[in-house]
């Protein structure tokens, strides 16, 4: 039965993926948005930095939590398993150039969630008692009276949740640790149960105690992983230009390296691309509604710097580390997704490379699952009301035990199937308001030129 359903999630992720139609949709929004606010993602980066590192304190109150928790809650949810597993899985499927492509993905990425944010502020609900809902179903609802295509995007938003936030991530934890000690994966479902214990506790408390976590959390798992690939890229320094070669030429040389291959560089490099910084999908959306702001604009420029950091700097780190000590090409069989991060650093730094990478993915997965249940709470509350939402929270810390032993490969075609059914009504709606977006960003830097 199970063999049967990881075969046919398997087909119906290879059609809404391995169509050129799917990436010019992706890629080309966040182009088409780029150009639109004008390099937004350059023009804006400084003022972004001085955002996140707290310059405006009088920003008005309004929401639950601070920019820096806000983006913490959503980094915690992007820089995941997609950090060390996709890239892995992105380089054993796609070569070396899906890298490039997930550096492409990124950089428009950080238009597409720019927009993404700004419309999360504009368009949220706050209720009495100041509890926030927003994202891109109250944009669709709210800004585009568009309530079905809101509740399409609910729906699978809640599905995705138990898929690429839940049930993708503790398997990779299993399939990280099981590299270390191969033992553990005869004991999976005792990884899940300690991961759902953990996991309740907090989501218990939503978003205001997901947010304390996630701030705590995310610089401290961010900094461990940064300091052993560094590590990694220093001991085989005299590789990283040839490193750097081979997946330009992956990327960009047909005549290299064939038309196939380059075309698969682009597939697995687009897809696990958006599975990594989740730009489009309209999730982190749900955490920055909930920013202490009154100012659209300022939530969107603190959004942006998610895909710089998860992608341009820590899957570029993992990536590089698999190709300078070559280990796409000489990892036993077998050896894919976070086993292969796992041995590749290990083939650098020894045991303790596996371990770091071990206790990295515990880590990434760990602040991941418990951002992405505040996604799947949102939009069941948007669809059933909140009295269904401590429903779906014990659905949700159950599930984490049986993502410890499902299929590695089922898991990660439902995550494939849910995120492309989030990302349609979400970019729908980013183009349908782009022009709106535009205006608050000229208003916006106006305002702040002219104070």
């Amino acid at each position: 039965m199970l063999q049967t359903l990881t075969d046919w999630t398997g087909q119906l992720a290879g059609l809404l993926w391995n169509n050129w139609l799917t990436l010019i949709v992706l890629l080309g929004v966040g182009l088409y948005l780029t150009i639109k606010f004008n390099f937004v993602q350059l023009r804006g980066f400084k003022h972004s930095s001085k955002l996140i590192r707290g310059k405006y304190k009088k920003d008005p109150c309004d929401g639950e939590v601070t920019h820096f928790q806000a983006l913490s809650t959503a980094l915690s949810a992007t820089v995941g398993t997609g950090n060390i597993a996709g890239v892995a899985t992105a380089i054993s499927l796609g070569g070396p150039g899906a890298l490039f492509w997930m550096w492409v993905t990124a950089f428009f990425g950080m238009a597409t969630k720019f927009a993404e944010s700004t419309l999360a502020i504009k368009f949220r609900e706050i209720s009495d008692d100041g509890e926030v809902a927003g994202g891109p179903m109250y944009t669709l609802m709210n800004g585009l009276n568009m309530k079905r295509t809101a509740m399409f995007f609910a729906f699978f938003a809640m599905i995705a949740s138990f898929g690429i936030g839940n049930l993708v991530q503790v398997n990779s934890v299993v399939d990280g640790l099981s590299y270390v000690a191969p033992t553990i994966k005869d004991y999976a479902w005792v990884v899940g149960v300690v991961m759902a214990l953990m996991v309740g506790m907090v989501i218990i408390g939503g978003v205001k105690r997901i947010a304390r976590v996630a701030s705590i959390i995310v610089p401290f798992m961010a900094v461990i992983y940064i300091v052993a690939a560094m590590i990694v890229l220093l001991n085989n320094i005299t590789e990283i230009p040839s490193a750097l070669m081979t997946i330009f030429n992956h990327a960009l040389n047909p005549w290299a390296v064939g038309g196939a291959a380059v075309g698969e560089a682009i597939r697995w490099g687009v897809a696990r691309g958006l599975f990594s910084n989740e730009a489009g999908l309209g999730s982190s959306p749900m955490a920055h509604a909930a920013a202490k702001t009154n100012q659209p604009v300022r939530e969107g420029l603190v959004a942006m710097m998610e895909p710089f950091i998860d992608t341009l700097v820590i899957c570029s780190l993992t990536g590089l580390a698999i190709v300078v000590t070559g280990a796409y090409q000489t990892a036993p069989e077998g050896v894919a997704g976070a086993s292969l991060t796992a041995y590749a650093f290990s083939h650098s730094i020894g045991e303790g490379g596996a371990a770091i990478v071990g206790i990295s993915l515990s880590l990434f997965a760990f602040s991941t699952i418990i951002a992405w249940s505040y996604y799947g709470d949102r939009s069941v509350k948007f669809l059933f009301g909140q009295n269904a939402v401590l429903t779906y929270r014990l659905i949700y810390t159950v599930l984490i035990v049986v993502g410890a032993v499902v299929p590695l490969s089922l898991v990660w075609n439902i995550a494939d199937i849910t995120n492309i059914l989030m990302a349609i009504p979400n970019l729908l709606a980013l183009v349908m308001l782009s022009a709106l977006v535009s205006k608050l960003r000229r208003e916006y830097f106006q305002s702040e030129h002219s104070n």
